[in-house]
């Protein structure tokens, strides 16, 4: 498996989440592994890239905008995204930016 999207040729969106963790992991790597799997199922998911040091960023890519907006609100998603702010994060961001260009 390649570690980056191949992605359709554009536009699409992408969806980039920079967080930096807390000492409590309990739960993150599975949470995090699910919420790959899940997002995979959802209509308009086109990929996804991770990296995590001391920054994690993940930028996921979707067909849309509507998509993106689905998976913000689907139900297990939206639990983990309580556990991030509440437990797992110390800070966070996610932008959507609209890739125009790849090469």
């Amino acid at each position: 498996m390649s570690l980056i999207a191949k992605t359709p040729a554009p536009p699409y969106y992408a969806v980039i989440f920079s967080s930096h963790k807390t000492d409590d992991t309990e739960g993150y790597a599975e949470t995090a592994a699910r919420m790959i799997e899940l997002a995979a199922k959802q209509p308009g998911f086109l990929g996804v890239e991770s990296v995590r040091e001391d920054l994690g960023i993940t930028v996921s890519y979707w067909a849309d905008l509507e998509s993106i907006r689905q998976w913000k609100l689907h139900a297990e998603h939206r639990q983990a995204q309580k556990s991030g702010m509440n437990k797992w994060y110390s800070s966070y961001k996610t932008r959507i930016a609209l890739v125009e260009r790849d090469y």
